[in-house]
């Protein structure tokens, strides 16, 4: 027999946890930032096209390597010799 579909509620909070999903708003929001400070400069609406692919050509390799960094970095931040974070106590002896 066949499984029953996965809830649809489900499967969209699945979408929007994923890490694809997540890089495809973080793109999208500085293509309309693109768009908006375009449409500024000129004059007039340039429309979401025109912004997309003036934002590949322009902004996107730089974007996306930018970005690679900054998570890399916040998910294996730098080793310092400083563990003044996590203080050292060492345990009392008794007796």
């Amino acid at each position: 027999m066949t499984q029953p579909a996965q809830e649809p509620s489900t499967s969209r909070e699945f979408v929007k946890q994923s890490s694809l999903y997540q890089e495809f708003l973080a793109e999208r929001e500085e293509i309309l930032k693109h768009k908006w400070l375009e449409s500024e400069r000129l004059g007039y609406d340039i429309g979401f096209e025109r912004a997309l692919l003036d934002w590949i050509r322009k902004h996107r390799e730089s974007w996306r390597a930018a970005r690679r960094q900054q998570l890399h970095q916040q998910h294996h931040p730098p080793a310092t010799g400083n563990h003044s974070a996590t203080p050292f106590t060492p345990h009392k002896k008794s007796g």
